[in-house]
This record gives C-alpha cells, sequence and structure tokens, in this order.
C-alpha cells in the first residue's frame, strides 16, 4: 500500500483506508506491506509491516518524492525476494511512477481520490500536472479505485475509462465520550461544529461567513489546520475578527476528543467540495451529527436526500444554522437519520471484502489495462 502518510492513521482519509483495509486485509491472512513517512511507530502495525522512507518536505514534492523511494525499495525487494503480488496506490499524483512497479510486472490498482487539479492550492503548473497525472493513472493503472459515484462518473466521461467503485467506511459511535466534551468546556447540542483543513475549496471561510451572518447564540467551534496555508488561515481569522462566538481549537489528535465533539454538535458544517466520498462527513454521520453540507454531488451522493441540509452561500447556510436553533429536536432527528444511513451503507468489513476481490482479480490477471479503457 503505496502513497500515504501509512499508519497509524493520523492525518487524513487515504491514512484511514489504509488502517482500515489492511488490518481487515491481514485478519484474512493476507501480508500487508505500508510504505511510510514521518514519525516512526514501529516496525510492524495491527498486523501490518511498516516500511519508512523519506520525503521532500515541499508541498509540490512530499507525495510524489515519497512514492519514488517506495517503488524503488519494492524494486528492490522484488529483486531480492518474491515480491509483492499486488500494488494498491493512494492518489493519482504518484502516476508517473507506475511504470516501475510495471516493469516488476506487480499488478497495479490506483485510488484516484477526488478532483485534485480543483483544489486552489494547486494553481497553474500543479493544476497542470494534476490533470496530466489523471491521464498516466489511467494509461498505466490495471484498475482505477472511485469512492464515488460522481469520481465513476468523471473518468468515465473524461478518459472513457472504467474503475471499480468502493467507497470508504464510516466509524459508528453509539455512545460519545460526554466528559471529553465538559473537559474542553462544552456541552451537548450547545455548539456548532466544522471539522476540515484549511483549504479554500472546503469553505471554511464561508461556513464563517454563514455563520456570522446568522443570529445565532450557540458558538461556532473550528476545527482545523494546513501545512503550508498561512495565507488561508490568516484569511480566516480575519473574517471571524473579534466575534467572541468563534472559537479555533486547530488541529484535534485526541480522536475521542474529536468524535464527541461532533456527536455533540447541535450543527456539523461540511464545506468540502472536490473529494468524493469524504472521511470527514462519514465520521460525523457514524456520531449521529446533524449535517449542514455544501451543495455539490459528492455530498449529496454521500447523505441523500433525508440525513441532511445542503447551503451554497452564506445567506441559506446563515438560515440553516438558524433553523437548527430553532427547531433542534428535528435537527437531532436528521443526525438519528445520518448515522442510520451510514451504518446501512458505508460499513469497513464491506469495503475491506471488496478490496480483497480487487486484488484476487488483479493478482490473476482478470483485470488489466486493456479492461480499463472502454475506447
Amino acid at each position: 500500500m503505496v502513497g500515504t502518510r501509512g499508519v497509524p492513521a493520523r492525518y487524513g482519509g487515504f491514512e484511514t483506508a489504509v488502517e482500515e483495509i489492511g488490518r481487515r486485509l491481514v485478519a484474512a491472512g493476507h501480508e500487508v506491506t505500508v510504505y511510510c513517512r514521518g514519525e516512526r511507530h514501529g516496525d510492524e502495525y495491527l498486523g501490518m509491516r511498516l516500511v519508512y522512507l523519506p520525503a521532500i518536505e515541499k508541498k509540490v514534492a512530499e507525495t510524489l518524492s515519497h512514492t519514488g523511494f517506495s517503488v524503488l525499495h519494492a524494486f528492490r525487494e522484488k529483486i531480492g525476494r518474491d515480491g509483492a503480488d499486488v500494488a494498491l496506490v493512494f492518489n493519482a499524483a504518484n502516476a508517473p511512477l507506475l511504470p516501475v512497479l510495471r516493469t516488476l510486472r506487480i499488478p497495479v490498482a490506483t485510488h484516484v481520490d477526488g478532483l485534485e487539479w480543483k483544489r486552489t492550492k494547486w494553481s497553474g503548473a500543479g493544476q497542470r500536472y494534476y490533470r496530466a497525472a489523471e491521464a498516466l493513472a489511467v494509461r498505466w493503472s490495471d484498475a482505477l479505485i472511485a469512492d464515488a459515484r460522481g469520481i465513476q462518473d468523471y473518468y468515465r466521461e473524461r478518459f472513457g475509462a472504467e474503475s471499480v467503485f468502493i467507497a470508504y467506511g464510516a466509524p459508528i459511535l453509539e455512545r460519545p465520550d460526554v466528559a471529553k466534551l465538559t473537559e474542553a468546556g462544552y456541552a451537548p447540542g450547545e455548539y456548532h461544529l466544522v471539522v476540515a483543513r484549511f483549504e479554500p475549496e472546503n469553505h471554511v471561510h464561508l461556513a464563517i461567513e454563514g455563520y456570522r451572518r446568522s443570529s445565532a447564540t450557540r458558538p461556532l467551534v473550528v476545527v482545523g489546520s494546513a501545512p503550508y496555508a498561512d495565507e488561508y488561515t490568516a484569511r480566516l481569522k480575519a473574517l471571524a475578527g473579534d466575534d467572541p462566538r468563534i472559537t479555533f481549537l486547530g488541529g484535534v489528535w485526541d480522536q475521542d476528543l474529536l468524535d464527541s465533539l461532533y456527536a455533540g454538535a447541535l450543527s456539523y458544517v461540511h464545506g468540502h467540495s472536490v473529494g468524493g466520498t469524504n472521511p470527514s462527513l462519514l465520521r460525523a454521520m457514524g456520531a449521529g451529527a446533524p449535517v449542514l453540507a455544501y451543495d455539490v454531488n459528492f455530498n449529496r451522493e454521500v447523505l441523500g436526500e433525508d440525513a441532511g441540509r445542503f447551503f451554497g452561500d452564506a445567506a441559506s447556510l446563515a438560515a440553516e444554522i438558524e433553523a437548527a436553533e430553532a427547531d433542534p429536536g428535528r435537527a437531532a432527528d436528521r443526525g438519528a437519520a445520518a448515522r442510520k444511513r451510514a451504518a446501512e451503507r458505508y460499513v469497513w468489513d464491506d469495503v475491506a471484502a471488496a478490496y480483497e476481490r480487487l486484488c484476487a482479480d488483479l493478482a490473476a490477471r482478470r483485470l488489466t489495462r486493456k479492461a480499463l479503457r472502454r475506447r
């Protein structure tokens, strides 16, 4: 499993997927190697073998450089012994390195993620690179993995390429740790919540603008940060101004506290717009949070029509926040519907089983580049 920060999962959706899928593949009897970067956590985790390699710590080079070291390591292992039967590569940005794996005759599935070229942090050359990388992923992968139907549609329409749909799983939280909330100074149902990496396409700025336009009396708690995002972070702080109702908690790495924040929110404002099936949204749903989501096809796909409300601008978000405060019972009912939907449709055991079938098909050469392309 190549192309992420590795495990334990402490950063984003890809890392969570690697941990949840990898541990289940190990339990099913498979040997799993995860390439990691950053802080070391031993040579094994939940049965997965961990290989730590360096990365160039620059925004434009970090992921690709680490994957480059990873495929070279895989090359040496393949020469020295049997090596891997299948490679799961996360992020289409790593596509230029796929020919190394193909040279080793290792079948490759690429999890293409969302529409990275739409992220504002990639301007000019960065956007061109990501769009080119998508085409290379189609050309050099034996299979593409899409975590949302909207991503499937994009690759089919743009490249004439088929993909395997495998969504993420959602953690289902039945009994939140209320004591964690109390320690942090919050009470269930008494605050609105934003959890997001600070990037413009996650619309944290819109969440703050909408909240400030509302007549809300309960505070807005903003959880998040981002590397390489000082300018956007400063913009968010300026938008909040001296409004005493808005609190920035920064990154919350205590996962029990984060779960409790989701579960206790009167509303969870989800502004993500380009990432397919978003793990933060699934986590909020699994915790029973009443979701107010930015109105794009990915969010509607995950929430359906009854498990959330949608906004497109500051005015519509302000109205939804006010509605949640006016009728918290109805908001709680939406949260319960969201948790039920997550428990039925986004199950990690099912996700891992789908990955296992995919790997078996790749190892048996039932999936090839020829099958990937329709024309």
